[in-house]
């Protein structure tokens, strides 16, 4: 039986996640860990064997002894501060925090040595501003992170690939665009629109305006449901070691500007899991 580990299991993502490993309607046992209790209940599963544990992922000891007992054979790494607006506002806890969990998870992996496939989800955010012109996102585009959020999200991908390397661990890498679905708190763009147009028709509002950011960015946006698909193929299929853009067209900035409009493109939930 497939055992998996989720990380930061009480956000956006992990819900749909188990949605589809349900889907499969295969016995898989999963083990979900963050900082905070999901707000979502587990009983409405009958192929999925699910349980919760709530921890810091700070605490080294914890990871290492959740890892030995459950003894997973893939980890699915969600958790994170994942607000590119919370980094700028907390730029030291929000790199101390995305890249210290990840550190611990990894070198628990080492300590207990048991193979495991770890899918450590990144960011297009780590790409910065696009240089030359050009409208598209490739895995071998030149990184250029502009936010504490996005290095934080650099540093966890070249600490993977520092452990894939030197110590051997089966590692995937993803940079994932913006995804949206059911259930995608209103600190995030499209879930803050659909949002305020639900409220004006409530209110029945005779000239309805929709506040928005910068209109002239250009993004990405792929349906949750489609992301955790790939994330499973990934942890199945994907090659030691890469990097693969989770995306539609992989399209997201138009030239010189960046995401500073205050909208969030990130991922995992709210903005507190680990």
């Amino acid at each position: 039986m497939d055992r998996y580990l989720i990380t930061g299991f009480s956000g956006f993502v992990s819900k749909h996640f188990l949605k589809y490993l349900e889907g499969l309607q295969q016995q898989v046992s999963v083990l979900g860990v963050d900082i905070v209790q999901p707000d979502f209940g587990l009983d409405w599963l009958s192929h999925v064997q699910c349980d919760f544990v709530k921890m810091d992922l700070l605490d080294r000891e914890g990871v290492e002894k959740i890892i030995f007992q459950f003894r997973p054979s893939y980890i699915l790494h969600l958790a994170s501060y994942s607000s590119v607006a919370f980094s700028w506002k907390n730029p030291v806890k929000s790199f101390q925090n995305n890249t210290n969990i990840f550190l611990n998870v990894l070198d628990a992996v080492h300590s207990v040595n048991s193979g495991i496939r770890i899918l450590s989800i990144g960011s297009s955010e780590e790409y910065g501003d696009l240089i030359g012109g050009n409208t598209l996102f490739h895995e071998d585009n030149t990184l250029n992170p502009i936010s504490p959020y996005a290095v934080a999200r650099v540093s966890q991908e070249m600490l993977s690939k520092v452990y894939a390397k030197g110590y051997g661990l089966d590692i995937v890498m993803t940079r994932s665009f913006n995804h949206i679905g059911p259930g995608q708190k209103e600190t995030f763009v499209i879930a803050s629109f659909a949002k305020h147009l639900v409220e004006m028709k409530k209110r029945g509002v005779s000239s309805p305006k929709l506040i928005t950011g910068d209109i002239s960015l250009i993004r990405d946006f792929v349906d949750v449901r489609d992301v955790v698909r790939a994330y499973d193929r990934l942890l199945k299929k994907g090659r030691k070691g890469e990097i693969y853009n989770i995306c539609g067209e992989g399209r997201i900035f138009v030239k010189g500007t960046h995401s500073t409009d205050g909208f969030d493109s990130g991922y995992g939930g709210p903005d507190r899991d680990r």
